[in-house]
């Protein structure tokens, strides 16, 4: 086992499973951000894992997933606005 491979284990379990409970749970606006704390955990995870396999290949997944998220909340953002409009 590697560092790197160590450092995406830590991540997975001490960042990405909180942010998915704060995703799932309470008011709209809390829910976006754990939305967002999610994409970006996955993010560094899949970039932690790329290192750790030493495949340059698969880093299009997370540099994807980042421009991706970015529009995502953009687009959640404009759901979460006023009715009014």
């Amino acid at each position: 086992m590697t560092v790197w491979l160590l450092a995406a284990g830590v991540l997975m379990v001490g960042g990405l499973i909180p942010a998915m409970v704060l995703a799932y749970r309470d008011t709209a606006a809390r829910r976006l951000v754990g939305l967002e704390l999610v994409s970006v955990t996955g993010t560094l995870v899949m970039l932690l894992l790329c290192e750790a396999f030493n495949q340059s290949s698969y880093l299009i997944v997370p540099l994807v997933l980042a421009l991706l998220s970015f529009a995502g909340t953009l687009v959640f953002t404009r759901l979460l606005g006023s009715p009014h409009e």
